[in-house]
């Protein structure tokens, strides 16, 4: 028995959960592989091979992997699929995009977005935005699943696995990638930044909203965004963290002017510290909170900046 995570990476490093992919994999059981696809790709590779409990990383330099083209990836794996008991990935957009497509040419059910694993077989994924937690037994022979990071520590950098050359699929011509434009910033990774500072609709512009930068600049924080701030056009969507967003767990995460709706809860409410500046002392967002501010956020926030 030996479980497969397919890896997410910029050909240079490991992105998107993959550690924590690598983490849940090894509770599984068996031996853990890794499989690096796309062209130039052979640090990412390397680094992969040093996770703890990566005893194989399966290197397949491909131009057709860039950019996740999931028919690519799933010719690839498909086929891979009779050799292993689990196919693993992260529940990160990349996740999201190749997994359902290798279940259904397997034809097994997915279990998705998993938080914790009982038994090679049984898994724990959150329902109804986190409110609840269902136990999920699968009868498959090869169950294919999707992490979700904030369940799972990231695998250490301890490990000495090897890396192999591996054959690489047909390329299916179906889709391609045309461009990709990344947010260039200087801040850490939304999500995977030890502290967040997130902005809602109670910041009533996108100027004001700009506020925010010298505070996330003082703690060295990434920006983050309730649905309603997004859709409200002050800032980009690539901010968002919610149920529909991003899935974050720091360990600091103040939220202004947010009042927190179930779906904002859903994607954040697993952080360490939870800081709340919100004028309503109503607020659904001080149930989840350690520490809550009741005031201004246009006086607060200046004066906490001003003060760190």
């Amino acid at each position: 028995m030996a479980a497969l995570v397919i890896a997410e990476h910029d050909k240079t490093h490991l992105r998107g959960g993959t550690a924590n992919a690598v983490t849940a994999a090894a509770k599984m059981g068996g031996e853990v592989h890794l499989l690096v696809a796309g062209s130039g790709a052979r640090a990412a590779a390397d680094e992969g091979a040093r996770l703890s409990g990566v005893t194989k990383v399966l290197h397949v330099d491909a131009a057709h992997y860039d950019g996740g083209i999931p028919e690519n990836y799933a010719a690839l794996v498909v086929p891979m699929a009779r050799g292993y008991s689990h196919i693993v990935a992260s529940a990160t957009a990349f996740g999201k995009n190749i997994l359902p497509r290798i279940a259904a040419l397997l034809d097994v059910a997915q279990v998705s977005e998993i938080s914790a694993v009982e038994s090679p077989d049984t898994f724990v994924r959150p329902i109804y935005a986190g409110n609840a937690f269902a136990t999920v037994q699968s009868a498959d022979s090869v169950k294919v699943v999707t992490v979700r990071a904030t369940g799972f520590d990231a695998a250490a950098a301890s490990g000495s696995g090897s890396v192999e050359a591996s054959a690489a699929g047909p390329d299916r011509g179906q889709s391609k990638v045309l461009s990709q434009e990344l947010t260039k910033s200087t801040r850490p990774e939304l999500a995977g930044a030890r502290r967040i500072v997130s902005g809602g609709r109670g910041l009533a512009s996108g100027e004001n909203f700009k506020m925010l930068d010298a505070l996330a600049d003082k703690l060295g924080a990434a920006i983050g965004a309730s649905r309603a701030a997004v859709d409200s056009g002050y800032c980009p969507n690539d901010y968002q963290v919610g149920q529909t967003g991003k899935i974050v767990a720091p360990e600091l995460y103040i939220a202004i002017g947010i009042s927190g709706a179930i779906q904002h809860l859903a994607g954040m409410k697993d952080s360490k510290v939870i800081v709340a500046i919100n004028k309503d002392p109503e607020a659904p967002i001080f149930q989840v909170s350690d520490y809550g501010l009741v005031g201004d956020l246009f006086q607060i926030v200046p004066e906490l900046t001003s003060k760190l």
